[in-house]
């Protein structure tokens, strides 16, 4: 390892004295105070290369300023991992398990060009930019890998259930846009995917069942046929009201609202979280829901999400009013199990949320409204979230 590295500074010191040696030459030919020729191909090349430089915009942060690694590392993405379970208030049926990972990246200057978004990224989004939110000066994106599954109540049974939900999977990926201001952040988000055998629903029941020495489920040569699935969410979130204490607690009331459309869920919907304690500078906290992801867009003056530490408690309400549900109402285009669904459906949540400098970890205790007409009572299922910034 020496022997190269000193022949490489050999090379360089005899480049440098040539270098000298043709400067002092190309000076004493020249005549007092005439200027030197100038190199045609590098002044291109300069040229060149101020027309393509990105502009310095006081409020865009990201990796367009700082190509490379060095950018990835001075704005670091945030890594979410997301766990929902019944058995946290011991139960296990119907919306039993969901699973979701994300990666929220740092603040983008677009979507389609941006080195902080890998290329198959924005070769994805050149597909969809008619769909994307504007008008703002912070913007970043949210990928996402996810899973679901829906089961029955009696776990014992092999024959078809007809009073009681089908057996459902869900697996996607997820393209989320998010852009905001202080008060305001919009939010796009594409999941495509499949739904049926192919979710491998049944195949994750059965080893965590299996790893916690749980009974099978018996029924699942009853779920629901391979399909494809799409869903396109668009919602809006609005910070209607934030104290001003600075040196104490602070509480803040946050709305949403906005609609769904796909062959796998269809709605409207809206709702409230209000929050008390130390508050990150985001828009809530959500439950395994497209559009809910808070990791917002950073603020102009800003280069962390995770910057402080604290505690605070939150409180939030959603509702919907559902058009179409694939997991009640069945397969799109052919024959199947399916039950007559509940066409206006609500949650509430009651949570904690610690944050500390580069982390942060949520837990909540959600209860959702029956969402099918003969379903026994309501549903009640534990939120889990950790959020890391790398």
């Amino acid at each position: 390892m020496i022997f190269p590295f000193s022949l490489s500074r050999h090379r360089r010191t005899a480049r440098t004295i040539r270098s000298g040696a043709l400067a002092l030459a190309l000076a004493t030919a020249l005549p007092a105070g005439a200027a030197p020729p100038v190199d045609a191909t590098a002044a291109q090349a300069t040229a060149t290369a101020q027309a393509t430089a990105v502009p310095d915009s006081r409020s865009y942060r990201g990796c367009t300023e700082k190509p490379g690694m060095q950018a990835i590392r001075a704005y670091p993405g945030v890594y979410n991992f997301y766990y929902e379970n019944d058995l946290f208030t011991g139960s296990d049926n119907n919306y039993t398990n969901g699973i979701k990972l994300s990666w929220v990246s740092s603040n983008l200057q677009d979507y389609v060009s941006d080195p902080c978004l890998p290329v198959w990224v924005r070769r994805l989004n050149r597909l969809s930019e008619v769909l994307k939110p504007g008008g703002y000066d912070s913007r970043n994106m949210v990928v996402t890998l996810g899973q679901a599954m829906y089961t029955p109540t009696d776990l014992h049974r092999r024959d078809l259930i007809k009073n009681d939900r089908p057996y459902a999977g869900w697996l996607y990926l997820g393209l989320a846009y998010n852009a905001r201001n202080t008060l305001q952040m919009d939010t796009t988000e594409i999941d495509i995917g499949v739904v049926g055998p192919a979710s491998l629903a049944r195949q994750s029941q059965n080893f965590v069942h299996d790893l916690r020495g749980f009974e099978r489920f018996e029924g699942w040569d009853n779920q629901l046929h391979n399909e494809l699935g799409v869903q396109i969410v668009r919602e809006r979130k609005n910070k209607l009201f934030v104290s001003r204490n600075q040196s104490g607690p602070q509480f803040d009331l946050i709305s949403h609202y906005g609609a769904s459309l796909g062959n796998v869920k269809t709605y409207l919907n809206g709702g409230v979280e209000l929050r008390f304690g130390h508050l990150p500078d985001d828009f809530g906290t959500a439950s395994i829901r497209p559009g809910a992801d808070s990791n917002a867009p950073l603020e102009a003056n800003q280069s962390r999400r995770l910057n402080s530490s604290g505690v605070h408690v939150f409180l939030a309400l959603d509702g919907r009013a559902v058009a179409r549900d694939i997991f009640l109402d069945g397969n799109t285009f052919g024959s199947s199990h399916s039950v007559a669904k509940k066409h206006l459906v609500g949650d509430a949540a009651l949570g904690v949320s610690w944050q500390w400098e580069g982390g942060k970890v949520s837990y909540a205790q959600y209860l959702r409204s029956k969402e099918f007409y003969g379903q026994d009572s309501s549903h009640g299922y534990g939120s889990l979230t950790l959020s890391l910034e790398y």
